[in-house]
C-alpha cells in the first residue's frame, strides 16, 4: 500500500513530533474508525517509544508515521513528550566520539 494512502493523502501532522519524541498509549479507546496502521502504532506504544522506532516497526516513512501518531494524539489515545537531551547534542566532544565510533565500524 502506498504511504499517502495510509495517511489519507495528508503530509503534515497536526501535532509537532520530532523523530526522538516519545509517544505512549494513554489507555483511551479512540472513537471512530482507525486503519490497521493506527492500530499497529497504538500497540507499539504500550510503553514509551520514539517516533523513529514506531516508523521502523511499521516500515513506513517517518512523515507518514508522524501523521498516524498525530491522529492518535488528537483523539486522546496517545500522549507525547519532546526528547530529553542529557548532553548538549552539539557538544564537540560528543560529536567527535560518535564520529570515532562510526569510523571504527567501517
Amino acid at each position: 500500500m502506498r504511504p499517502y494512502t495510509v495517511s489519507n493523502g495528508r503530509t503534515r501532522p497536526t501535532t509537532a513530533l520530532d523523530l526522538l519524541s516519545q509517544v505512549m498509549a494513554t489507555g483511551v479507546t479512540p472513537l471512530g474508525y482507525l486503519g490497521p496502521e493506527h492500530t499497529q502504532a497504538l500497540e507499539l506504544c504500550r510503553a514509551p517509544v520514539s517516533v523513529a522506532e514506531v516508523a521502523a516497526h511499521l516500515k513506513l516513512p517517518a512523515a507518514v508515521t508522524k501523521v498516524l501518531l498525530s491522529d492518535l494524539v488528537d483523539c486522546g489515545a496517545l500522549t507525547t513528550k519532546p526528547p530529553e537531551f542529557y548532553h548538549n547534542p552539539t557538544d564537540r566532544s560528543l560529536l567527535e566520539a560518535v564520529l570515532d565510533g562510526l569510523r571504527r565500524q567501517l
